[in-house]
This record gives C-alpha cells, structure tokens and sequence, in this order.
C-alpha cells in the first residue's frame, strides 16, 4: 500500500529532524545527563515537527541503546513503539478526547507501571482542544505524575492553553522552517523516491508551505503524480502562480495596462487558479519588491526564493514605495470583500481595475503621492506635450471670409430692405465674434518655460504636480492652470507657490498678468447671446444665408 511521503519520510532521530535544531539540541543533552522533565509543551505552527518530536523523545526515553541520545531505532523498544505494539506509548487526540471523563481515564492509567518499557509515555496532540473541565482534570497529575510517567503536549494555538498548564510544563516553541532548508529536504527526498525534481520547483514548493515541511511534501507528493516536477507542474497541480506570472501581472499593473492585466486574470480563471490565492501571492511579491526598494543593504536572504533581486528591481524601476504601499491596501481590501462575494471573479477584477488607476485617496499621505509622481517623472514617464501656438506672419494671413453668394450691391440708389437687414446681421455678428474669440481658451505657449523657472523656487511636490497633473492656457489675456485633481489644484492656491507664479509668468509676459487655478469639471460654460440668435433667426426668415465661422 503506498504511503504519503510525508509519513514515510518522517524523521527517525533528533539529528534528522529539519530547522529545529534549537530544540533537539537541548532535549539530546538532557536524554545524555538524565535530566529529564516529567512534562513537556511543544507548541508552533503546523507541519514544524512537534510531533515527530514527541515521538522520537519517547523511543529516546526508553532506548536501551541510546546513540548521543538519539533512539537507535534497532532495540525492541525502539521497534515496539514504531509499530505501535508497545501500549506504553499512547497518542491521544485531544480534538476528539476533549471531555473530563477522557482525561479520568487517563489519569486512572498513569497509575499502573509500564510493562514492556522503562517509562509511560502519553502524547496528547492538539492539546488546546481540552475543555475547561478536562484541563482542571488533568492539573494534579500534570504537577505530581508518578516516576514512570512522562507527557508530551502538542499544541498549535499556545494562546488557548490555560496559564496553570504552562506553568507545570517545560516549554519548547518550534520555528517555522526556512525556505531554503525546506527545498533542500524536498531534492533529497526526491532523489531517494526517484522524482524528477527542479531546483526552481522545489523553491517554488518551499516558498508555498510558509514554513511547513508536512505542507512541502504533500504538495510534492501531489505534483509528482504527473511524473516529473518543474515550475509548470507546480503551478498547473497546485493552482497557482509560476515564478514569472506574479512580476508579469504586476508588470501590468504598473504601467496601467487594464486589458491585459484582465486577461491574465482570465487565464487564471480559466486554469482552475483560486482567484484569491493569486492575491495573496501578489501580496507576497510587494513585500519582496517593498523590501529590495527601501532596503539599503542586501536583502537576497530575506525575500521569497522564488524571486531574484535583479528581477524586483526592475519591476521596481518607476514604481514608489509608497504606490507599493497603496497597491497592499487595495488587495487586503479587495480580500476582505471576495471572502463573501457571490462572484470573486468579478470582485478579482473589479481589484485590477482600482490597481491600474490608483487615485490620490489611495495613498497615504500628499508626500507619498508627490513620490509616486516624482518616481514616474525619474524613469521618463511620457507626459503629454502642449500644442505649440502657431502664430501666422501678416503676409500669411487669410483674408477675411467673403460674400461670394451674396448678392451684388447695387450702384446708384437707395439700398433694398433685404439689403440693409443683411448689413444688421453682419454688424451684429461681427460685434458678436470678439467676444466670443476673447472667452475661448488657447494653450499659453511659454508654460513649459514657465516650469522651468519655478525650479527651486516653490515646494518640490507643487512643482512635480504642476509639470504632471496641470497645464497652462490663456483665457481672454488671464494665465489659467488648468488642474486634473484638486490636490495639485490646492498646492498650486498655496502662499507663497502662488505669489512666485505670478512673478515669473509676469517676467514671462513681460507685463503683469493675471493667473488663475481652475480644477478639471470647473470649466465655465458660456452662456449663448441671446441678441444674437435672435438676429440669425430674423435673418433665416428672410431667406439670408448666414456663415457661422
């Protein structure tokens, strides 16, 4: 019958047992000098070794041959216990023997000897799952076991176990397992089983457990179903994103590309990925790209294996700390709400969408903003071009529109009705188009000269919102910064940045000028001349053709 690997593969001495070496070291020593404590608390995250642990001290404690207080695993005892004949070792699950008459049971057990070993070894795994009453239960025994009797406790959630349990415990916590260590054990066991296993896998598979061996080799154990493990295997057998997919979506994101972002998403979909745990991944990849942006020593030990630091680096070319910062806060928001979504697809995408158009509300504070432009306009960030005034020579200038379908005056005598009605028309008009050529605003052409002067002379953060967010236009002889939100719209109002426009936009000019800051949706709009409809209808009456210009 096939056996999980993680069971077959499951340590057999201290010396064995992966990333706990804290642990083993001490428990070993004390198996050497006999100094053994009667009750021990192993606590940690899953998949750690508590208890394989648990296991091996009670072989340890009963080895008839100990090796630098390693089990020899060859005595009967040893044999006994690892194929569970020996009754004096018991495992007990606390999750389903949780009530006070368990643990009476038990107790009522600790007062008989052992029969087949030197000592009574009771290992409760899960151990927080106790009820109130069978933690009670248990205290007496705990404090006082008799000279026979050693308990190992296993628990994931310390904070659940009562101060008066700990208090007669001695107490081992167990790291999380690194990642490099854990790849290392994934290649040995996959040269003894014959696997096929990639280096760049067993990263990927290490980076995935988040410090669980059990987790390591089950997703092993998983991918290797398909015969030979590479990244593609992982990632197609687990579900998630390969090395390459989470910088290439976060690629997008960064340069805004909303179609191609979303049909990524869709490709995951579609392969079957968990929408959220992609993510989580991408959470995983900002706090690489957070740490290689803002570290100023070498972080290739701290950052997930799966990712090199010339590869964050470039993805980090254009992209603020602070931007990283707010893309973090859309995602755990965006988290929160696909727990209950009816649809996470669209609440997946709906997250994409928010990512390639961050607004300012999504930062922090103005100075994180005013980096995240400063980044963009560092790595030459295109920004849009004024149209230069083109300003025609005399000689260039087209005549004014003629009349060539209007009809010949006359040469001698009064001038018709029609006549002098259409002349009405044409001064009423003319007088009309001043006016509306004076409300009609033109890009101002020495606005891009004007930025250049106010370097140095106003805040930086004004300075970078004007040259991104904002442009000058010339509106019937008044100076208006036109402005696309109401941050940029607020530095430029300050005192003294607009003092310092004034200033230099009237050296510019070469006479004072008068500047105004107008935010994007404040346009003005222009009300229509009512005299002037009412002459074009008159005329349209008398069949006058009439030229709108």
């Amino acid at each position: 019958m096939y056996q999980a690997l993680y069971r077959k593969w499951r340590p057999q001495t201290f010396a064995d047992v992966i990333g706990q070496q804290h642990i083993t070291d001490t428990l070993r020593a004390q198996l050497r000098s006999g100094r053994l404590s009667h009750a021990y608390l192993f606590t940690g995250t899953r998949g750690t070794g508590k208890t394989t642990c648990a296991k091996i001290l009670a072989r340890a404690v009963n080895c008839e041959h100990p090796v630098d207080g390693d089990p020899c695993n060859e005595c009967a005892a040893c044999r006994g216990i690892l194929d569970g004949s020996v009754l004096d070792v018991t495992e007990i699950d606390a999750a389903s023997n949780n009530g006070v008459d368990n643990i009476r049971d038990l107790r009522d057990e600790t007062r008989y000897t052992p029969a087949q070993v030197k000592k009574r070894v009771f290992i409760i795994d899960e151990v927080h799952m106790l009820s109130i009453g069978a933690f009670n239960a248990l205290l007496k025994t705990l404090e006082e076991p008799p000279e026979h009797v050693l308990f190992i406790l296993a628990t994931t959630e310390l904070h659940k176990v009562p101060a008066t349990i700990l208090s007669r415990c001695q107490r081992f916590d167990f790291r999380r397992i690194g990642a490099e260590d854990i790849a290392r054990r994934l290649l040995d066991v996959a040269v003894g089983e014959g696997i096929e296993l990639t280096e760049g896998a067993a990263r990927l598979i290490a980076r995935l457990a988040d410090g669980a061996m059990r987790d390591a080799l089950s997703m092993l154990d998983r991918a290797a179903a398909a015969g030979a493990v590479d990244e593609q295997t992982v990632t197609a057998a687990l579900g998630v994103m390969g090395q390459g997919d989470g910088i290439r979506l976060a690629g997008h994101l960064k340069t805004g590309d909303l179609a191609a972002a979303i049909a990524l998403i869709d490709e995951y979909y579609n392969a079957g990925r968990d929408l959220a745990a992609v993510y989580d991944q991408m959470l995983g990849l900002i706090r690489d790209a957070l740490l290689v942006k803002t570290s100023k020593t070498d972080v290739s030990a701290l950052i997930s294996p799966a990712y090199t630091v010339k590869s964050l680096q470039k993805l980090c070319d254009g992209l603020a700390s602070s931007t990283l910062i707010a893309w973090s806060r859309v995602i755990g928001e965006a988290l929160d709400r696909m727990r209950s979504a009816a649809n996470r697809r669209v609440e997946a995408e709906l997250c994409a969408v928010r990512l390639c158009s961050l607004g300012g509300e999504q930062y922090d504070t103005l100075s994180g903003r005013v980096e995240a432009l400063e980044e963009k306009m560092k790595h030459g960030v295109p920004v849009a071009a004024m149209p230069a005034q083109t300003v025609r020579q005399a000689d260039d200038t087209p005549p004014p529109p003629g009349d060539e379908d209007a009809p010949p005056p006359p040469d001698d005598g009064d001038a018709p009705l029609w006549a002098e009605q259409e002349a009405t028309v044409r001064q009423s008009a003319s007088a009309a188009k001043p006016a509306a050529a004076a409300a009609k605003a033109v890009a101002w052409p020495q606005w891009t000269q004007l930025l250049g002067m106010l370097t140095g002379k106003i805040n930086t953060g004004a300075h970078t919102n004007l040259k991104v967010s904002a442009k000058g236009m010339l509106e019937d002889g008044v100076l208006v910064i036109q402005c696309e939100d109401s941050i940029t719209a607020m530095l430029a109002k300050a005192e003294p940045t607009m003092k310092v426009i004034r200033e230099q936009a009237a050296a510019l000019a070469g006479a004072p000028i008068k500047v105004k800051v107008r935010e994007a949706g404040d346009e003005p709009v222009i009300q229509k001349n009512a005299a002037v409809d009412e002459i074009i209808g008159r005329a349209k009456a008398f069949d006058i053709q009439i030229k709108e210009l």
